[in-house]
């Protein structure tokens, strides 16, 4: 089963980030939602990461065609 996490795109993950990175830099979260943030924001920052890394192998796969503009089949399902 998947997490809500991982079905985001990397732009919506990327601005959950960021909210919760505001969150904890204002300093007026308490310590249990602290963690429960940090531990959230840790998730997204590997969707981010995933959604990267995926992204740069597209990218490659497409300079190494012949034609320039042809996508090899890849496959961007995976465990995290």
């Amino acid at each position: 089963m998947e997490s809500k996490e991982s079905k985001l795109t990397f732009e919506a993950a990327l601005a959950k980030l960021e909210g919760i990175v505001d969150a904890m830099e204002a300093g007026d979260v308490q310590l249990a939602e602290l963690l429960a943030k940090f531990e959230e924001g840790n998730k997204l920052l590997k969707v981010c990461e995933t959604r990267l890394k995926d992204a740069e192998l597209k990218i490659e796969q497409l300079k190494q065609t012949k034609e320039g503009a042809a996508f090899a089949k890849f496959d961007t399902s995976r465990d995290a």
